[in-house]
């Protein structure tokens, strides 16, 4: 499934204006992730309760796209499972691909994802669309962030190949 071009620039647009969850959670896992080659920023913070992403926010600098994919994540993902999180995960990452495989592309369960189905074409824009992700995957992996509520990553995270 595709959204009409229109619409997907409407979404990432407003996404990008208007951005949903902006702002730090204290005390909440976090990683910070850079991508050298266009100057993006993105740090996200996930706060899990009871095996469900209770609170997920972000902060950032960056293009269009990185940002409007960091506030499109957080309204996606905003109490799921980790079970439920990571399936959504999985679709978005193999649509931003361009990969059929197992959990196809441009499913209608990416919701307003899909606006982001297009950049894909591109190979900066793919690394822009995965930042946040990548970012979310290094808060929720490392034990020790857990516990302390401190940075866990502050890295190059190109994203995607």
């Amino acid at each position: 499934m595709k959204l009409p071009e229109n619409i997907a620039k409407q979404i990432l647009a407003d996404h990008q204006a208007r951005p949903r969850h902006r702002g730090e959670l204290p005390g909440a896992p976090h990683a910070a992730l850079d991508n050298p080659g266009c100057g993006d920023q993105v740090t996200v913070w996930a706060r899990v309760e009871d095996g469900r992403l209770a609170a997920l926010s972000f902060t950032g600098r960056g293009c269009a796209v990185s940002q409007a994919s960091a506030s499109l994540m957080t309204v996606a993902l905003r109490g799921k499972t980790l079970a439920q999180a990571r399936e959504l995960a999985a679709q978005y990452r193999a649509m931003v691909l361009g990969e059929a495989g197992d959990h196809g592309g441009g499913d209608p369960a990416l919701g307003d994802l899909l606006a982001l189905a297009g950049v894909g074409r591109l190979l900066a824009r793919r690394r822009c669309a995965l930042l946040a992700w990548n970012a979310l995957d290094a808060a929720l992996a490392a034990p020790e962030a857990a516990q302390t509520g401190t940075e866990v990553a502050r890295t190059g995270g190109q994203g995607a190949p």
